[in-house]
């Protein structure tokens, strides 16, 4: 057993404390990361409210630098650049995991943190720490050119959005709505068009205007506006609804053309859909668990090859109390991200 430095949520709160984080001695197929970057994602903000005293250490979208090898992992070197997703290990033998969806492991899925071990039952801890210990399988190189800190999102807030634009088949031609335009949906703006989507903002202010023309949208509609509305009734292949707070789903079906799709990402309450919305026009409401192996190795390509970051405001760790009250204010564009290196410091 070794230990690191980390942030840890006590008391349901966002002031986190700092303290020693337990990581296990390496399997034969694990590696040691030195977590340099680590994103701050509103689900953070979900556990750390509901986990009163259980000692959660939040962090699944990080980027660090291998520092040792298990003995039977060949395919990474040490001092290389790994990224790191919401989930760490799978059974390996599922339908969904030999289809590389892990993410809908029929035995479920190890999260990256409040998960448990298969092997040892432990719980796990995320990357608001200054290591991390896991099965190579789940670790995938950093394509060169990428900003180590601005891909730390691509690993929760850019899957969780690309997964759904592959499997609906967005490219040239299509016409994509993305509500809500935080960090999910900046990100899922970015990659719409750099597929050769016509992208529409929906949002509740026309000042964010700018923003959306400026991430690749060609037009924003507001979703206050039922005239607006009215004109874009059936205009859309894909929704990606990235809104975190509880809103009204049914009005965006309306929205969609024949065949089309709402993805509810941002929302993980209920929900009340009347079926004729569906009926009508045979329209589908689905949703989306970040990503397995492929799709997420797929992404980290493909945003090296298009410059595809997040857009971010790196804070150093010992803020992070910061970071989260901001989050839950929305006061930041478009996602906060931790820079660990202080936790060096005694």
């Amino acid at each position: 057993m070794r230990t690191t430095e980390g942030w840890q949520a006590t008391d349901g709160t966002t002031r986190l404390r700092r303290v020693a984080v337990p990581r296990r001695d390496l399997r034969d197929g694990d590696i040691a990361v030195r977590v340099d970057y680590c994103g701050v994602c509103h689900s953070d903000l979900h556990s750390i409210h509901r986990s009163g005293s259980d000692g959660a250490v939040p962090g699944h979208e990080f980027v660090g630098t291998v520092t040792e090898l298990g003995s039977d992992v060949a395919a990474l070197r040490v001092g290389q650049l790994v990224a790191i997703g919401t989930i760490v290990d799978s059974c390996g033998e599922c339908d969904a995991c030999r289809a590389g969806q892990e993410n809908y492991c029929a035995e479920g899925a190890t999260l990256t943190y409040g998960g448990t071990d298969r092997v040892d039952g432990s719980r796990t801890a995320g990357g608001y720490s200054r290591e991390y210990v896991l099965s190579a399988r789940f670790a995938y190189p950093l394509p060169e050119g990428l900003d180590p800190a601005a891909a730390a999102p691509l690993l929760c807030a850019g899957i969780t959005v690309w997964e759904p634009l592959r499997v609906t088949g967005i490219g040239p031609g299509s016409r994509v709505a993305v509500a809500g335009m935080g960090g999910l949906g900046h990100l899922a703006i970015k990659l719409a068009v750099a597929l050769g989507a016509e992208v529409t903002v929906l949002s509740r202010t026309v000042e964010k205007a700018d923003d959306a023309r400026a991430l690749g949208a060609a037009r924003l509609v507001l979703s206050t506006d039922e005239a607006a509305l009215r004109d874009a009734a059936g205009s859309f292949d894909l929704i990606l609804d990235t809104i975190s707070a509880p809103h009204d789903v049914p009005p965006l079906l309306d929205l969609l053309a024949i065949d089309g799709t709402l993805c509810m990402l941002g929302f993980f309450g209920e929900v009340a859909v009347p079926v004729m919305r569906l009926m009508m026009g045979r329209k589908r409401l689905t949703s989306s668990g970040t990503g397995g192996r492929a799709h997420t190795a797929e992404l980290l390509e493909f945003c090296a090859e298009r410059g595809i970051t997040a857009d971010v405001e790196v804070l150093p760790s010992a803020r992070v109390s910061e970071a989260l009250d901001r989050l839950e204010t929305g006061d930041v564009r478009y996602r906060f991200v931790l820079d660990l290196a202080d936790l060096d410091a005694g």
